[in-house]
């Protein structure tokens, strides 16, 4: 819930009322834990009434804090019940109360149009949840060892400035939060002297009583739920379990045979804690609101309160006043809870699926529900846990709960109209479980007596039923019943020939749509009342979690279709943890096979799977996601995807995933092959780009002629990783980079020539000319271009150049000296060079790829230009299937500083803008870059392979930075046209910290003690290309600072292997030399 910290229960208790209500609260208490809304490690237990009537809430907390002690005191290896094991110990009493007739399950986990975008594992956010934050996060952390007990009944909303004290407390301590007098009314407030104390608990007492309390801002302290015992106290209440009487509000003592006996926390428990009370006021007053003194029970009720006294007389009872707080209680007013969901600053759509999202207007709110085709609905209504078939209206106010898609045909029919409540319940009778559909007015008030002037049904006077249907009240209320709406059997269950019944025979003709009276009359209907005491709570949390998990492949498949920035780990956690991945993977194999349109949406649906895999295998283990991925029982598959066969391809793909599901090892492998599957559809989406490359036939060279050609290097100077297949044409590419010579010298280039013998002749060298490195390989026959896309085979880039230049064709029948004799007249002579270090970031391999493929068409005749050689590098890398971006073959391929861009879509086009600069702005920026070779070698593979896994996560972080680096780079190409180094400077600054943020590492120790040390002298500063090592640069506050910075970083301690270099800007890029 809340990005801080969760405090540490020791032991979180939930009390309900229904015994059959355990095992289903227990099991969403279980979920929360798993989502991390509950620690680990944290005991959690649900504890039913012993007894109905209940406990009250005092004897509620007796019980619960009993079993809880029970608990601990078993797991720390006694034998009995111990207060030893409350020393340490920070326990939570949670009472969910009595039924709430707008949610069959209850307060607690009535769900709230919330949805929160940090949850780590997707889930509802329900009552439960918001004061489990609330209390966790806000109100109980610096507490010592004690209980805290609350009601979830309401929601309490903290300033976020809000802290407790908690230095040298002890005693019982309670929060209270601002209300009116006239909201108090209804309520109870604590009446306090001005150091705190509590003095008297006032409920639903006089105005004139309620004012007394009042706080200097005017408000009063409403008993708002939250109250802390401490360690001292609580060893006191838990010798209630073996003392008479109160051992009758425990388990314990119900099973001893103990009378049974309610007990109220606030008006019992900690009414004897408020010092104007008198021991024989206390004992023997007549309270609203709890057990009476002078009632049958009234002997007993007071040797309790006694008791009570003797125990507890004497600790300090102290409130907290939190002005500014907000306390909002869940009435049973329909009108209230309906005016609660559709508030402003809540969501219109939380965890549902609505394929026409226009008809829900921006005031209504749909949650955990599947609307289809045009379901309308207007500013305040709500539809909660549904699955419903339009056309259909739902009007202002109303309400529609756990309806299945089988009503919708009822409800079409209907002339529904404003402040209906229309809900579906799940109960169980004996062996059966059936649904029952209940309506009623929002306005309607569930207490009142039929007779009473204000006592409505559907909003109506109850005569207008009695007239329009022939209802009588005879019909409603038996004798000695109370003749409230709550009480009234209005609503059809059981036809005793028929079975259950459906929407159509109550709720639709009480509605005023078909049916008789007698057909009403001669089925077995059951009161509101009844319908909540027989809930099925299990079969609706579990109607309600099938919503969910439906809803949420159906939001897969959306966000996915739509290309949408949404996060979908989360998603794909919670159908792990609820066992919901068969399903789920089906779901992504449908997507990815019809995706043939857009390779795009494929590529990342494998990735999806891939993300799937490793949450089966657990966080942490199974091993590191990044790994080899060629075994050959995969091989199939691949090769299927490789020939175009997408159907074919995840077909082939998911039964082999079926033999990997066994363990968390083979999980993980799974996930890497699903990954490198989805980098084959990626290559073929990128390959798109083939159709910008236009290549021309001029006149080819004598043989023998030399074709040379030089390219500086690149300094990116924003945008980088925007540049990135898939992020380029997903989310929209914006680079701007500078073309560079080092230590004056362009030092990449390549030559070629044409040779009489035919085959290949590949010459690479790296380094400066007394230290370079040189290797040479020849091709003579095809079979030796066969790894010409494995990127470490020897010579690949240049034989992935011969492939992808249409030099030779592989595979092919012709063999190769046939092929070049016939297209060349011979073969052909290559040499490349670079006298950069490997990995130095400046784009060596796509620039140099860019040089080798513009010798390679000119010895052979072709010409070209340089929007093509852009293009043909990217598809030559996808060839390779080294990946990375489009942004180094630009930055050295065209001079000068410039802004390239690329749109959000497919297929993917580089557009290039050369900055139109001033002669005075680019002399100032060449005299303040300065270039420092770090000594650190890049491994770029990785970072790149890890962000991309990142990005199709969509984790909240990249998609952010993703547009942070967009902006920045549209920012910086306005620095540098308006001649500002200071923002450019501001710029590269951003730019750092936007990459570390896309590739986490990337910032060895040693440079950032580097980096550290020459902040002072820099605008701005940022290691070349992805970062992990290689080249940075900075940008000098003053000119000509080479030998300062030389300096710096001789004095700075731990620095070494590190060289200065001067940069000349380059304005011409690639350079093609005189022929030799």
């Amino acid at each position: 819930m809340s990005s801080e910290q969760v405090f540490s229960w020791t032991v979180v208790v939930l009390t309900c009322q229904h015994k059959d209500s355990v095992y289903a609260f227990q099991r969403e208490l279980e979920v929360r834990q798993q989502r991390g809304g509950l620690l680990q490690g944290t005991l959690l237990l649900t504890v039913s009434d012993p007894q109905k009537p209940g406990l009250g809430s005092g004897g509620a907390t007796l019980n619960a804090l009993l079993v809880a002690a029970e608990h601990l005191s078993a797991r720390a290896g006694y034998t009995v019940v111990t207060a030893d094991v409350l020393d340490d110990a920070h326990i939570l009493i949670l009472h969910t109360g009595r039924d709430f007739p707008w949610d069959s399950c209850g307060r607690a986990f009535c769900w709230l149009p919330v949805e929160k975008p940090a949850q780590t594992v997707q889930g509802p956010v329900c009552c439960l949840d918001m004061l489990l934050d609330c209390l966790s996060n806000q109100v109980c952390p610096g507490s010592p060892p004690g209980v805290w007990v609350c009601s979830t009944d309401m929601i309490l909303t903290m300033p976020t400035t809000f802290k407790m004290s908690w230095e040298g407390f002890s005693g019982v301590r309670v929060l209270a939060l601002p209300g009116d007098v006239s909201y108090a009314a209804n309520h109870g407030v604590y009446f306090a002297d001005e150091q705190g104390r509590v003095r008297d608990i006032i409920y639903k007492g006089s105005e004139e009583r309620i004012r007394r309390a009042a706080q200097p801002d005017g408000m009063v302290p409403l008993v708002s739920g939250p109250v802390f015992f401490c360690r001292r106290v609580v060893e006191r209440l838990l010798k209630a379990h073996v003392t008479p009487p109160l051992d009758g509000c425990t388990y314990m003592g119900m099973d001893s045979g103990a009378p049974p006996i309610q007990i109220s926390l606030f008006l019992d428990l900690l009414m004897c804690l408020c010092s104007d009370l008198s021991e024989s006021e206390f004992v023997n007053g007549e309270r609203t609101g709890c057990s009476s003194p002078i009632s049958q029970q009234g002997a007993v009720v007071r040797s309790a309160r006694a008791l009570l006294w003797r125990i507890l007389r004497g600790t300090t009872l102290h409130m907290v006043y939190v002005p500014g707080g907000c306390y909002d209680y869940l009435t049973l007013s329909g009108r209230e809870h309906i005016g609660r969901l559709t508030k402003k600053g809540t969501e219109r759509d939380t965890l549902s699926h609505i394929q026409n999202t226009q008809c829900v207007s921006d005031g209504g709110r749909v949650i955990n529900s599947v609307l289809e085709g045009d379901v309308i609905v207007a500013p305040g209504a709500v539809i909660q846990h549904c699955h419903l078939q339009g056309p259909m209206d739902v009007h202002s106010g109303c309400l529609l709960s756990g309806l299945e898609v089988t009503s919708s045909s009822h409800i079409q029919q209907l002339a529904l109209t404003n402040d209906h409540i229309i809900q579906g319940h799940h109960i169980q009778l004996g062996e059966m479980k059936i649904t029952v559909y209940t309506v009623l007015g929002a306005y309607d008030d569930l207490k009142v007596s039929c007779d009473d002037d204000g006592a409505t049904f559907l909003n109506h006077r109850w005569s207008d039923l009695y007239s329009r249907t022939g209802i009588q009240p005879e019909d409603l209320w038996g004798s000695g019943r109370s003749q409230s709406l709550m009480e009234a059997r209005l609503f059809p269950v059981f036809q005793p020939r028929g079975g259950a019944v459906g929407l159509e025979v109550g709720v639709c003709w009480l509605l005023g749509g078909p049916g008789a009276l007698e057909q009403w009359r001669a089925v077995w209907r059951l009161s509101l009342r009844e319908v909540l005491s027989l809930t099925d709570q299990e079969g609706e949390l579990r109607w309600r979690e099938t919503l969910f998990f439906q809803v949420g492949r159906r939001r897969v498949m959306d966000n996915l279709k739509s290309q949408s920035d949404r996060g979908l780990l989360p998603s794909f956690r919670a159908a792990v943890l609820g066992g919901q991945h068969e399903e789920l993977l089906c779901t992504l194999d449908s997507i990815a096979a019809g995706s043939g349109e857009n390779l795009g949406v494929a590529a990342r649906c494998l990735a999806c799977i891939a993300d799937v895999l490793a949450c089966l295998a657990g966080e942490g283990r199974g091993g590191l996601r990044s790994g080899p991925a060629a075994n050959p029982a995969w091989s199939h598959a691949f090769s299927i995807l490789e020939q175009g066969d997408l159907l074919g391809g995840v077909q082939a793909l998911a039964t082999e995933r079926a033999k990997w599901l066994s363990r968390p090892d083979l999980l993980v492998r799974a996930a890497r092959h699903y990954e490198a599957a989805g980098q084959v559809l990626l290559r073929q989406a990128v390959m798109l780009s083939q159709r910008f490359i236009y290549i021309g036939q001029g006149e080819v060279p004598p043989l023998g002629e030399w074709q040379d050609v030089e390219c500086p290097a690149r300094l990116d100077l924003s945008g980088g990783w925007s540049d990135t297949p898939p992020i380029a044409f997903e989310h929209g590419g914006t680079v701007v980079n500078v073309a560079v010579k080092v230590d004056g010298r362009r030092p990449i280039g390549a030559r070629a020539r044409r040779i009489k013998e035919p085959r290949l002749l590949l010459v690479s060298s790296s380094g400066v000319q007394d230290d370079a490195i040189a290797m040479e390989t020849v091709c003579e026959r095809l079979e030796d271009l066969k790894d010409h896309c494995v990127p470490y085979a020897p010579a690949a880039l240049l034989k992935a150049v011969c492939v992808c230049s249409g030099l030779v064709t592989y595979p092919s029948r012709q063999s190769l000296d046939e092929q070049l004799l016939q297209r060349w007249g011979g073969g052909v002579e290559i040499h490349t060079w670079s006298l950069l270090p490997h990995g130095s970031g400046l784009g060596t391999s796509s620039i140099l790829a860019g040089a080798v493929l513009a010798a390679v068409y000119r010895c052979t005749g072709r010409t070209y230009d340089t929007d093509s050689l852009i293009h043909a590098v990217l598809h030559l890398e996808q060839m390779l299937t080294t990946g990375g971006g489009w942004q180094d073959q630009v930055g050295g391929l065209v001079g000068g500083v410039k802004v390239a861009r690329s749109k959000a879509c497919l297929p993917l086009r580089v557009e290039v803008e050369r900055l139109p600069l001033s002669d005075d702005f680019l002399l100032s920026l060449q005299q303040h870059l300065l270039l420092v070779y770090t000594g650190k070698t890049r491994l770029a593979r990785n970072l790149l392979q890890d962000t991309v896994r990142r990005w199709y996560s969509r984790v909240p972080s990249i998609v952010e930075n993703a547009g942070q680096l967009v902006d920045n780079a549209e920012e910086c190409a306005r620095a540098c046209t308006e001649g500002s180094l200071p923002r450019l400077g501001a710029c590269l600054e951003r730019y750092w910290g936007q990459k570390k943020v896309m590739a986490p590492g990337c910032e060895p120790a040693a440079v950032r003690t580097m980096m550290d040390a020459l902040r002072p002298l820099a605008l701005g500063q940022t290691l070349a290309g992805a970062g992990g090592g290689g080249f940075l640069y900075l940008l000098t506050r003053q000119p000509q600072q080479g030998e300062a910075v030389r300096q710096v970083l001789n004095n700075t301690q731990g620095l070494r292997d590190f060289s200065v270099h001067p940069v000349e800007l380059d304005m011409e890029g690639i350079s093609l030399l005189k022929s030799s």
